[in-house]
């Protein structure tokens, strides 16, 4: 029976580069036909409503933007028992602190994956609300992807061109083309919230 291998992509969207780890898991669900034993999941920001996933994984491989004090765009690999020190080390959002409660959690009832690889970017900035991945972010999400592939080469997963299909993904209309598309330009945006997503506040 084949191990079961979860990638999944956490982070906000809305908050500029903090929506990295979600366009890694996007960009590969565009990029590779993966076997059924591995599973696509955009985790956005939902802490522990994540658990039941990691309870069903054997392997874990997470995409997430995150301060390591290193140059904007700087890629870093973490694994297995560093990847919840780097979690929290210096936490930019609620949804880090809530991954980190999930893999304690995890570990904590027996249920953890056996092995974790964490794929982090130094992010450009965070305090844009409504903004997209700055281009230096943007341009480490094929390299992010390299990365994955060899983690899960690694694996024993052999990875073929194409596309795979998960309705564990965010719906079509805030991917990162349709999303960047359809946000105002920086001179017309309005920094308190995104029109699209609040009404009447532009």
């Amino acid at each position: 029976m084949s191990e079961k291998i979860l990638i999944l992509g956490i982070g906000n969207v809305l908050w500029a580069d903090e929506g990295f780890g979600v366009r890694c898991i996007e960009a590969m669900a565009e990029t590779y036909a993966l076997p059924p034993s591995v599973r696509l999941l955009d985790g956005g920001t939902q802490g522990l409503y994540l658990l039941p996933f990691l309870e069903e994984a054997d392997r874990l491989l997470v995409f997430d933007a995150i301060d390591y004090g290193l140059p904007p765009g700087t890629m870093k690999l973490v694994l297995d028992d560093e990847v919840p020190a780097f979690m929290g080390a210096k936490k930019m959002s609620l949804h880090q602190t809530g991954f980190q409660d999930v893999i304690a959690t995890a570990r904590f009832i027996g249920r953890c994956p056996a092995q974790l690889a964490l794929i982090g970017c130094q992010p450009v900035e965070l305090e844009d609300y409504g903004g997209g991945l700055r281009p230096a972010v943007a341009a480490r999400i094929p390299v992010a992807l390299d990365m994955a592939a060899g983690i899960l080469r690694g694996w024993g997963i052999d990875l073929q061109p194409g596309r795979t299909e998960s309705d564990l993904l965010a719906d079509p209309s805030i991917r990162r083309a349709a999303y960047e598309q359809g946000r105002p330009a920086e001179t017309e945006a309005c920094r308190i919230g995104d029109d699209r997503f609040f009404p009447g506040q532009g």
